[in-house]
């Protein structure tokens, strides 16, 4: 019987295809997604809420400062690590992102578009000046000595770097060391629009697949969803949909595969392998030793 790996193992035979990937990857490395099957129903900040006043950067810092904290800890799964290894093998040719975790370039993916940004980026709303999270946390913490221990442990963590918190009360935010300006997270928020350029880059990659491969979204977001629709009514290219559950793109699918990306993305990876010819003396597929995130900190 022919398995849903093989299936599409045979569709991604052009190595042309296209990658989208939603907060579905990254679960199984520890990070909560807003809208999958058993995710509690959340509230996430909004970009008119964030630039309200102090008040609301102040419960965004200081949840964010708890949660990105946390979020650094966070490792590529298997469904990054086989993203990153089809990429190597010529099936993928270009990777578009709606996280902002950095989990895949941390996997090895070279040719990957941060669609929403990249939590590990801080930005200035009044300057414009960019700067690296690492920086803005030392600053956090140095304003507010104890506070993620105070916090504790039992914390849940929130999708996005974020992190439920009932108090907030006394947290220091930080400005802007440039011009004293509100400092942002280098992220869209809901609400916002996705720079011109990033979604014309991503509609390129489209523009040039001979597939598009969804992994781990429910396309409930037109963000997500203009590129399955692009590639199906104005390219008439085939849309393979991994998530577990329905999604708003199913009408568009080629192929809907329900399951879990890290182990179809890794029933997919071995299948490829076993398909493609091996250089002599080769028999697995080597991945880069100890891939870093660029999350990390420069040493």
């Amino acid at each position: 019987m022919v398995t849903a790996a093989q299936e599409l193992a045979a569709l991604l035979g052009s190595g042309r295809a296209v990658a989208l990937t939603g907060a579905g990857i990254s679960t199984d490395s520890g990070i909560p997604d807003y809208r999958g099957p058993d995710s509690p129903r959340r509230t996430p900040m909004t970009i008119t809420e964030f630039s309200s006043g102090e008040q609301a950067r102040q419960r965004y810092w200081a949840r964010s400062h708890v949660g990105y904290a946390r979020m650094t800890r966070a490792l590529p799964n298997d469904g990054h690590l086989a993203m990153a290894d089809l990429e190597r093998l010529g099936a993928i040719r270009g990777l578009i992102t709606q996280n902002v975790d950095d989990l895949h370039r941390a996997a090895g993916s070279q040719n990957v578009i941060d669609l929403h940004g990249r939590i590990a980026d801080v930005i200035c709303l009044d300057c414009a000046a960019r700067t690296h999270r690492y920086e803005l946390q030392d600053r956090l913490a140095e304003l507010n000595p104890g506070f993620v221990e105070r916090v504790g442990a039992a914390i849940e963590t929130a999708p996005d770097g974020d992190a439920v918190l009932a108090d907030v009360a006394g947290f220091r935010i930080a400005d802007c060391t440039a011009c004293g300006g509100r400092l942002k997270p280098d992220v869209v928020f809901f609400g916002e629009n996705v720079p011109r350029g990033r979604v014309e880059a991503a509609f390129d990659l489209v523009d040039h697949a001979d597939l598009l491969l969804v992994a781990g979204s429910s396309l409930t977001v037109m963000s997500g969803l203009r590129f399955v629709r692009r590639a199906r009514l104005r390219r008439d290219i085939p849309v393979v949909i991994i998530n577990r559950g329905p999604t708003r793109g199913d009408e568009f699918a080629t192929l809907l595969i329900d399951g879990g990306c890290s182990e179809v993305l890794t029933a997919l990876a071995d299948t490829v392998v076993q398909c493609t010819p091996k250089p002599s003396g080769s028999s697995s597929l080597a991945r880069p030793p100890d891939a870093q995130s660029n999350r990390a900190r420069p040493q």
